[in-house]
């Protein structure tokens, strides 16, 4: 049976290479997908979409539990961090560039893809919210967006991309079988694979309501992208911030205990041993009242007013231990009650934080440094710690690039700039260059110019010989396809400008040679 999604689907035509190719390949097993999507066989038993919305809510409490934690001090702290190192703005307010050096395609295509990158980063308005994009992303493990277009006008392309709560929607495969006998076994093989997004909406008090069995959103109409770490035994996608669950756990327990211990035995108590001789029980008892009402009882005469107060201090009389002694042991006494020990041991909370530190992959210099100032020193002198941060970041961004890619995919198809077979081919050459600001990185970077240019001196009488001015700038300087074309632009004009002062200056030495000879 089709399914009908809502939205727009591509390859609804001619199919492409990559769908010929599914036609011939069959197997008894439908291919593993780790980005989270749920696996059904078709043909299931009334009330599957119930399973779904249980599958749904299932993944939305790991999702609720990471906005919870959040908002916690110590974790808020470690995101920042991440984020503001992911993403940096930069002087020129644009966080990510694309960079085209390795794709095979004529310059005039090259700068329609330009045109139409910098169309979806307007879309989605990343130059200014790339923060909240990023962080929403690493917090829930995962971020869903739906394209909108024209249908009447696909050839405009896409015309918003707004953003679908985790919470409420699921990417779903849905693999249907057939009998096939091979040698004398009968083996259920995989006949069709349909994909889509399920959308379950059920909060009363949002303006589009959907059923249990939710509402059909087709692959092309939609972007996904996942934070890339998969549950291996229920497939399930899980966020960075996974791995912290426990250490925060501890840590709050650790911290509310010392906390309640330090209210419960910071004062010191005091213990009243009451000599209540051989009275009976209840005249005991009511001699022991009696004589704490008449410790509460306080009365204040003040000789402005001529007003007597009694002033009823209850805390400390609770807070006191009264003790009855019978006749024959020691008469009437007072003493106090120590306070508790070693109030300020707090070994233990660090070490709980360090832990929440390290599993959150950032190193404990950024956050529990005493050190107020920055050390600038050599890239040599960079902590190990510093390097497998810089790498994470690395991995985070690669990650995120998912989002890009879908979306230009999208609108290349859109436009008829290209084919869905041509964007196959073309996808592995594409990169997206991120702004940094790392101190490492720069350090390294200078270090790394400094070693070009001395290599540049080497090569530079080989040049034209042995080596190509292209080859020296793309091998040695590793300049990118945009920065080269910026460089060219800059040094026509230097070379015009220089030129004009030349004749400038030889104009003025033959209208003074000129003068002379006249």
């Amino acid at each position: 049976m089709e399914i009908e999604a809502f939205g727009f689907q591509f390859g609804s035509g001619k199919p492409s290479k990559e769908q010929k190719k599914e036609e011939f390949l069959k197997s008894f097993a439908a291919p593993e997908i780790f980005d989270g999507t749920v696996t059904v066989d078709a043909g299931g038993f009334f009330g599957t979409a119930l399973d779904y919305a249980a599958n749904l809510r299932d993944e939305g409490a790991s999702i609720i539990q990471y906005r919870n934690m959040s908002i916690y001090p110590e974790v808020e702290n470690a995101i920042d961090e991440i984020v503001n190192a992911s993403v940096v703005p930069g002087t020129d307010r644009r966080p990510v560039k694309l960079d085209l050096k390795e794709v095979p395609l004529a310059d005039p295509i090259k700068n329609k893809i330009y045109r139409e990158f910098d169309t979806i980063l307007h879309l989605l308005d990343f130059n200014s919210k790339s923060y909240e994009i990023f962080r929403r992303w690493y917090i829930d493990s995962k971020i869903f967006y739906n394209i909108v277009i024209d249908k009447d006008q696909p050839q405009d392309g896409i015309k918003e991309i707004v953003p679908i709560d985790p919470l409420k929607i699921k990417k779903v495969r849905k693999v249907e079988k057939e009998n096939q006998k091979v040698g004398n076994q009968t083996i259920s093989m995989v006949k069709k694979i349909d994909d889509y997004y399920l959308y379950i909406n059920t909060d009363k008090e949002s303006y589009m309501l959907t059923g249990p069995g939710g509402l059909h959103l087709s692959l092309d109409s939609v972007v996904y992208v996942p934070s890339g770490i998969v549950d291996l035994n229920n497939k399930r996608v899980l966020g960075h911030l996974h791995k912290a669950i426990r250490p925060l756990n501890m840590l709050r327990q650790l911290e509310d205990s010392l906390l309640v211990y330090r209210i419960a035995r910071a004062p010191e108590r005091r213990i009243f041993y009451v000599d209540v001789g051989q009275l009976p029980k209840q005249k005991a008892e009511q001699y022991m009242r009696d004589m704490m009402s008449r410790f509460r009882n306080k009365l204040i005469y003040n000789q402005a007013t001529g007003e007597v107060r009694d002033e009823r201090n209850h805390l400390s009389v609770l807070e006191d231990y009264w003790l009855p002694r019978r006749e024959g042991s020691r008469g009437t006494e007072i003493t106090t009650l120590p306070a508790g020990q070693a109030m300020s041991q707090i070994e233990d909370v660090e070490y709980f934080k360090k832990k929440l530190y390290g599993s959150l992959n950032v190193p404990l210099s950024r956050l529990m440094s005493e050190q107020s100032g920055f050390n600038i020193g050599k890239s040599v002198e960079i902590t190990r710690e510093e390097i497998k941060f810089y790498k994470f970041i690395e991995r985070l961004r690669h990650q995120f690039t998912k989002l890009f890619l879908d979306l230009l995919r999208v609108q290349m198809i859109l436009k008829g700039i290209m084919t869905e077979d041509d964007w196959a081919e073309l996808k592995p050459h594409m990169k997206f260059v991120f702004n940094t600001d790392n101190y490492f990185w720069d350090l390294k970077e200078s270090e790394i110019l400094a070693e070009r240019l001395k290599m540049l001196s080497y090569v530079e009488p080989y040049i034209g010989r042995y080596f190509s001015t292209d080859y020296v700038r793309s091998k040695i300087l590793c300049q990118t396809e945009e920065e080269m074309r910026e460089m060219d632009k800059t040094m026509q004009v230097d070379r015009q400008r220089i030129q004009q002062e030349q004749m400038a200056q030889q104009a003025a030495a033959a209208a003074e040679q000129q003068g002379q000879q006249q």
